[in-house]
């Protein structure tokens, strides 16, 4: 099986950019990428891409070509869908391709601009991603839903609002010194608390913002990395995938995340890893009671356990685990089909020592990223680490 290393990445800064289409976007990100890695043109043999509701914000399907050419490539290039967690899923696909001896070079990244729509079409675009017949038709938006995870959490083991607003709080101020972060803005646990609800018992600074953006990442195989002489430090040690049911009232549990544990243990499994081995990590927290869910199901804290990590200062910069350095989809922002690749964007600069919170974590070695799609009916998990 072929080795897999990471030999450039890129992203666009995350915020708002209705002007701007979205293969304008891809091609910043594709091309800082491929300016890093130093690869010819020539050697890419595939395009793998990552965008969920591009037929609804820009009118265009059939995105891999388009995505493909606006990089500078000319070679088979194909979109993946898989909600928030497109990107994740496309950037598994490239990693299995090119251990698999398909490919030696493959860009992969992801996109997504929502906000050239309104504020109530992207929330109606984006809960297309929840089920249609059974959630869609009844109201259900991704906050309410989330916000039916979070009471459940709540009823099952306890914790409350502050709790949750430590998370917030933890990650803006991690997305203080970020470039690329959609907010630099720190708040207190106050802020959150006295924020307006947005569906109880989330506030506005529980959930992260409509965000444009786009990430890349050039993959190579460890044989054509050698024969090149290229600088690509950090491997890819595991991968894994999950899925779930997609309707919440049709799952086992609501305050737990199953997809995310079966992706995780994959993983983990995959780069002969435990949790304990983990330096660092970037979750999905498109809402703060999300971060408590990933915590949870990678293994880090028992079930129960996760809601407190940021109030006892366990997961922030200066703890034992620093969770979301970037600043998390919660402060650095959410483009949800570029997601995935953008916190392999982020795990790259740190263990490379080359990301603006590297200091955090000095010594890192090993780091995890969790990708989650809908209320986590699919979730990839990826393990980094630097090559010895």
């Amino acid at each position: 099986m072929n080795d897999v290393r990471i030999a450039g990445v890129g992203l666009t800064t995350f915020g708002r950019y209705p002007e701007r289409t979205g293969r304008d976007l891809f091609a910043e990100a594709a091309l800082a990428a491929r300016d890093e890695a130093g690869i010819s043109r020539e050697d890419y043999d595939e395009v793998h891409y990552g965008n969920f509701m591009g037929e609804l914000a820009e009118g265009q399907g059939h995105q891999g070509p388009v995505v493909a050419e606006a990089a500078g490539l000319d070679c088979p290039a194909t979109r993946y869908e898989s909600a928030c967690a497109s990107a994740g899923v496309a950037f598994r696909q490239a990693v299995q391709t090119i251990r698999g001896g398909g490919a030696d070079v493959v860009l992969v990244g992801g996109m997504e601009r929502m906000n050239n729509l309104g504020t109530s079409e992207v929330t109606r675009s984006l809960a297309i991603a929840a089920d249609e017949l059974f959630e869609v038709r009844a109201g259900v938006t991704f906050p309410g839903a989330y916000a039916l995870m979070a009471r459940a959490y709540f009823d099952e083991f306890g914790g409350d609002n502050e709790d949750l607003a430590h998370i917030a709080v933890k990650n803006h101020a991690n997305a203080m010194t970020n470039e690329y972060a959609q907010f630099h803005r720190e708040i207190t646990v106050e802020d959150a608390l006295e924020s307006p609800v947005v569906a109880d018992p989330l506030t506005l600074y529980d959930a992260c913002p409509i965000t444009d953006g786009a990430s890349a990442v050039v993959l190579v195989s460890g044989d054509y990395a050698d024969e090149n002489g290229l600088d690509a430090p950090v491997r890819v040690a595991g991968s894994g995938q999950g899925g779930d049911k997609a309707a919440l009232q049709d799952r086992e549990y609501l305050a737990q995340t199953p997809a995310a544990t079966k992706a995780a243990e994959m993983a983990y499994a995959d780069a002969a890893i435990s949790p304990d081995d983990v330096d660092v990590a970037e979750v999905h927290d498109c809402f703060t009671i999300a971060e408590v869910l990933a915590l949870e199901s990678l293994g880090f804290y028992e079930p129960g356990e996760g809601i407190g990590a940021a109030a006892r200062g366990e997961t922030t910069s200066d703890g034992d685990l620093p969770v979301n350095l970037s600043g998390g989809l919660k402060a650095k922002g959410h483009p949800v089909g570029a997601t995935g690749t953008a916190q392999v964007v982020e795990m790259t600069k740190l263990l490379r020592g080359d990301h603006a919170n590297s200091d955090a974590v000095p010594d890192a070695r090993v780091g995890v990223t969790h990708n989650a799609g809908g209320t986590v009916a699919s979730a990839v998990v990826h393990v980094l680490e630097v090559m010895n």
